[in-house]
């Protein structure tokens, strides 16, 4: 029954104690202030994420930093990183002198330093994810001790991983430790209910006969939160050459994704995840099979380039590492680009991974190819090995180099949409409307 309703009553029934007229009363004015406040709140944010926008379309395109488009490009996304991760920072407390200290820094921080800010803030997000990934998995303090003790998997040397898969029993169950019999529907139900968010892959309402599946989020969030990992093997540039369907990797594979360090990310081999917890490296996989009904017949060509891209013995998959693969955020190869008219409403975002974090590691949907990243620097479209370590820049600490996709306005319960961004160097998909042009182009210079 209502407020209103209660009001009712009490005129029909006069006899009945007048104090309950004067307690409806106060509780009825009481509920609509605080619905009031809601509404403030709600229009604070509002105003405070117009502000941020606003500030993203000026940053990003003012003439700083450097003449390299390329390197140009990198630098304003991670300028609107900056800024949408410090907004989803700022939570519930933010307020306008808040917002205008962060576009301000924003404006004045070094590259540098936002980069690393951006980077304490997806780690931070994803530390609490960990957390309650662990809550969900791992049932109690003593199986949380034995998932520490168990997840100290042993390296394999450089000999293992030139012969090939390490195939020892008591090495396999050394690193798979105890955790809930749950299902990945039943992991992504119990995660919504606890981050307020999850992802689902359903058929896409883009209305083209080539949209396929789509990435959903099944919940809300604000801009800056981090809705999913981009899953798979990471492939070094010194690597390259082992990308299966080398060099025309892409050919037969939408699912490879370049970060702006050269790294590429195959998530084919991840296909939809899987119902365990287990020592993966890419092989073991149920991948996603791309749609090749009604192509044409193999040119002499491709079946030429097929022939010189059959993979070595022993670099079939990556390290072997223990992963969960029933992550539920581990979808983000699914998003699609968005039709003609829409904006994305998330965009990529480079997340290094400290490895030192062995606790949050099965957390994380990738594996390295290759025994270690060798050191590698770009001259135009070439790689060359060159001195120095594969630690991250100016830290000792080593990294997975990862991709995440960031919210960049507030979702509640819709498809995601990355920009592709593809090459305007080479003949583009029926499907594909440019967001931004420019961006293109500076992203492939």
């Amino acid at each position: 029954m209502s407020v209103y309703d209660d009001l009712a009553a009490a005129s029909l029934y006069p006899s009945k104690n007048i104090s309950s007229l004067k307690t409806l009363h106060f509780a009825s004015k009481a509920h609509f202030i605080v619905n009031s406040s809601v509404s403030f709140i709600q229009l604070l944010m509002a105003l405070l994420f117009q502000k941020f926008q606003e500030a993203v379309k000026t940053l990003a395109k003012r003439p700083s930093f450097t003449k390299d488009p390329r390197q140009l490009q990198f630098e304003a996304d991670i300028n609107r990183l900056f800024l949408y991760l410090s907004y989803n920072h700022l939570g519930k407390n933010a307020d306008e002198a808040h917002a205008e200290e962060i576009i301000e820094m924003a404006s004045k921080a070094s590259f540098a330093d936002q980069q690393m800010q951006v980077q304490e803030n997806v780690h931070s997000q994803i530390k609490t994810f960990c957390t309650f990934m662990d809550e969900i998995l791992l049932p109690n303090e003593k199986m949380v001790n034995e998932h520490q003790l168990q997840n100290t998997v042993p390296r394999r040397s450089g000999l293992g991983f030139a012969v090939g898969s390490r195939n020892d029993p008591a090495y396999n169950n050394l690193a798979s430790p105890k955790t809930r019999p749950l299902s990945q529907a039943v992991v992504s139900q119990n995660l919504k209910d606890q981050l307020g968010y999850t992802v689902n892959v359903t058929p896409s309402q883009i209305p083209h006969k080539d949209a396929g599946q789509g990435l959903f989020l099944d919940g809300t969030v604000d801009v800056g939160a981090v809705v999913a990992f981009y899953p798979g093997i990471v492939y070094s540039p010194a690597y390259y050459r082992y990308i299966p369907g080398y060099p025309k990797v892409d050919t037969l594979n939408p699912y490879l994704i370049t970060r702006y360090d050269g790294n590429v990310i195959n998530a084919q081999p991840w296909g939809s995840g899987g119902d365990n917890r287990e020592l993966w490296n890419g092989r073991k996989t149920g991948e996603i099979k791309p749609d090749v009904k009604g192509a044409e017949p193999e040119k002499g060509s491709e079946r030429f380039w097929k022939l010189l891209s059959k993979p070595l013995e022993g670099y079939q998959g990556g390290n072997n590492e223990v992963i969960e693969r029933r992550n539920p955020l581990a979808l983000a190869h699914f998003a699609n680009h968005p039709p003609k008219g829409v904006q994305p409403n998330v965009m990529i975002c480079p997340y290094d991974f400290p490895l030192t974090e062995s606790n949050m590691r099965v957390y994380i949907p990738n594996v390295l190819f290759g025994n270690a990243e060798v050191n590698m620097r770009r001259f135009g479209s070439f790689w060359f090995k060159s001195g120095g370590g594969s630690r991250n820049s100016g830290s000792n600490v080593p990294t997975l180099k990862t991709l995440v996709l960031i919210a960049t306005r507030p979702l509640q319960d819709e498809e995601l949409f990355l920009n592709y961004r593809l090459s305007n160097t080479k003949r583009r998909p029926e499907w594909y409307n440019p967001v931004d042009e420019e961006e293109d182009r500076r992203r492939w210079s």
